[in-house]
C-alpha cells in the first residue's frame, strides 16, 4: 500500500488550523446528520460514532452534536442534505477524489468545478479516477513509540501502516474493520474516516500548486474530505 493521499493529514503536517470554527462545526454538523439517518444510536451505527467522535475531537458543543443527530433522525426539521463523491485531475495529471455533503448538489457541482478550473484542474468523468484508489479505513494517530505502535495496530488487525513526519502513524483497515481496529488500538486519534487510499503515488514538481487547490476546496463549505495520488 502506497501513502498518505487524506488532506486532513497533509494540513496536520503543514501545522495548518482551521480558525474559522463555524465552518468546521457546519461540516462535522453535517457528517453527523447524514450518519444519524441510518439510526441516532451511535453504539449501533458505526459512521455515526465516527462522526461524533471527530466531533468531539474538535471541542463541538454538546448541544450542537445532539441537534445534528435529531436532524438525521427526523426529529426536528432541517435540511434535506446528501452525499457526494466527485473525481477530478489536478495539476500535473494528479488525480483527486473530492467527498462532501450538500443540501443541492448542483449547486456544489458548479463551485466544485470554479474552484478546479481556477487551479488548473478539472472534473472527471465518473469511475476514471477511483479505479487508482482503494476503499479504507484511516486511522491517524499520533505516537511517540512508532514501532510500539504499528504492533499494536497489526494486533488489532490493521492492513497496513504508513509513517508520517511529525510522530503521526496513519493506520489503514478494511472498511468493515475500521470501528473494530479502533477500538482495539484503544488510542485517541488524529482522525477517523473511511476514506480513499491511492494505489499508487506520484511525484510531482510543483506540490505548492496542488497544496493552494485543496485550500481552496477545503474552504468549500460542502467538501468533507479530499484524497489524492500525489505523495506529500
Amino acid at each position: 500500500m502506497s501513502g498518505h493521499s487524506h488532506w486532513a493529514t497533509i494540513k496536520h503536517k503543514k501545522g495548518a488550523a482551521d480558525a474559522r470554527r463555524g465552518k468546521l462545526f457546519s461540516k462535522l454538523s453535517k457528517a453527523i446528520t447524514v450518519a444519524a439517518k441510518n439510526g441516532g444510536d451511535p453504539e449501533m451505527n458505526p459512521s455515526l460514532r465516527v462522526a461524533i467522535d471527530q466531533a468531539k475531537k474538535a471541542n463541538m458543543p454538546s448541544d450542537n452534536i445532539e441537534r445534528a443527530v435529531k436532524r438525521g433522525t427526523g426529529e426536528i426539521q432541517g435540511e434535506a442534505l446528501e452525499e457526494f463523491i466527485f473525481e477530478a485531475y489536478g495539476p500535473e495529471k494528479s488525480a483527486l477524489i473530492i467527498t462532501g455533503i450538500t443540501d443541492n448538489k448542483n449547486r456544489a457541482l458548479n463551485e466544485i468545478k470554479t474552484i478546479l478550473n481556477q487551479h488548473n484542474a478539472k472534473m472527471a468523468d465518473e469511475g476514471s479516477v477511483k479505479w487508482q484508489f482503494d476503499n479504507k479505513g484511516i486511522i491517524t494517530v499520533k505516537t511517540e513509540d512508532k514501532e510500539k505502535t504499528e504492533l499494536r495496530a497489526i494486533d488489532a488487525g490493521a492492513e497496513d501502516i504508513h509513517e508520517q513526519e511529525d510522530s503521526l502513524l496513519e493506520i489503514y483497515t478494511r472498511p468493515e474493520d475500521l470501528n473494530k481496529v479502533k477500538e482495539k488500538l484503544n488510542l485517541e486519534t488524529e482522525s477517523t474516516v473511511l476514506g480513499w487510499v491511492a494505489k499508487e503515488e506520484i511525484e510531482v514538481k510543483n506540490k505548492k500548486s496542488i497544496e493552494k487547490l485543496f485550500e481552496a476546496l477545503d474552504d468549500n463549505d460542502d467538501v468533507q474530505e479530499i484524497y489524492t495520488n500525489v505523495s506529500f
